[in-house]
């Protein structure tokens, strides 16, 4: 069984930084895509990043030069580097990891809150 385990949620205040990671442990051959959803209260989930196998990356335009994602495929995890956090980030933010022979894997949802 595979799971994913977040780390790295908080309370910031704006224009800081928070680190989030995501692991994925279990019986893993190989591992696709990993990246990242957040969900505001109110509000439709949306993409943050996401990062294929070969470390190609894609970003909303929302988090552009603000947010950085990177991975470890020897540890099967996935970061999140967030700087110059705003209020609107605040968000519950979600990791995924595409398992090629078993699907979409989703983690428990770390909190990030941006306020003064």
């Amino acid at each position: 069984q595979v799971q994913l385990v977040e780390s790295g949620g908080g309370l910031v205040q704006p224009g800081g930084s928070l680190r989030l990671s995501c692991a994925a442990s279990g019986s893993i051959f190989s591992v696709g895509a990993m990246g990242w959803f957040r969900q505001a209260p109110g509000k439709q989930r949306e993409l943050v990043a996401h990062i294929t196998s070969g470390h190609n990356t894609n970003y909303a335009d929302s988090v552009k030069a603000r947010f950085t994602i990177s991975r470890d495929n020897a540890k099967n995890t996935v970061y999140l580097q967030m700087n110059s956090l705003k209020p609107e980030d605040t968000a519950t933010y979600y990791c995924f990891v595409v398992i090629p022979t078993i699907g979409n894997l989703w983690g428990q949802g770390t909190q990030v809150t941006v306020s003064s």
